[in-house]
């Protein structure tokens, strides 16, 4: 199951949840918040996980438990099934190799499926469809670098999240607060991902990753 995103801010649960600015989440965001983040654009949609043992292709919701749409099934199914598409998945991860070390096979890509009827701004994205945007890879124990991600989402022909600046996350404040368009339309994105541009984690062995939305700020 892929992990929780940590929100940059603490909230106020006695407040409707509004959130308290300077309040960081984890110490290390205090800590690195005038380092340089890499951001992507956070897509509102449902996520999706598409997992790969060498020999079939599975794919699951944010848990195992989660219920997943019929007619995003099918479009998973378009993008990844049938014997081509295995073909693909063979030739990319058979040996489960990243450099000179080797990895018990499981494969996991983690994306979001978005589009009409997937969240209330779905239609905003696809207003007659769905479909799904690739933002990490993890092969093991490893998670992949952003250009290994970029890689394997050409291989496969699908899209991956786009990367929309660098920065400090009060740079990423900023620009969420005043809000940009999304890369998919004339519309308000919903916010940032942002993410060390060297992978961190955390005393506990967590990664350290951020969401920054725009309905907390507006």
């Amino acid at each position: 199951e892929y992990h929780k995103i940590q929100t940059l801010f603490k909230r106020d649960m006695q407040n409707g949840a509004k959130i308290i600015n300077g309040s960081w989440t984890l110490p290390e965001l205090d800590y690195l918040q005038n380092n340089q983040w890499v951001f992507t654009e956070k897509v509102d949609g449902t996520n999706i996980r598409v997992m790969w043992n060498g020999e079939s292709i599975t794919f699951g919701g944010k848990t195992d438990d989660a219920q997943m749409p019929i007619f995003l099934l099918y479009k998973l199914q378009e993008l990844f099934e049938g014997i081509v598409k295995r073909q693909l998945f063979k030739e990319k991860f058979g040996e489960a190799k990243l450099g000179d070390k080797e990895f018990p096979l499981s494969i996991c890509l983690y994306g979001e499926g978005y589009g009409a009827k997937i969240q209330k701004g779905g239609g905003n994205y696809i207003k007659d469809g769905v479909s799904f945007v690739l933002f990490d890879v993890k092969i093991g124990d490893w998670w992949l670098l952003r250009e290994d991600v970029e890689d394997i989402a050409k291989h496969f022909g699908i899209s991956v999240v786009p990367i929309i600046g660098e920065g400090t996350l009060n740079e990423a404040i900023e620009m969420t607060k005043k809000g940009f368009n999304s890369q998919w339309g004339e519309f308000t994105a919903e916010g940032i991902v942002a993410r060390p541009k060297t992978e961190l984690k955390t005393r506990k062995g967590e990664r350290v990753i951020t969401k920054i939305k725009y309905r907390d700020f507006n």
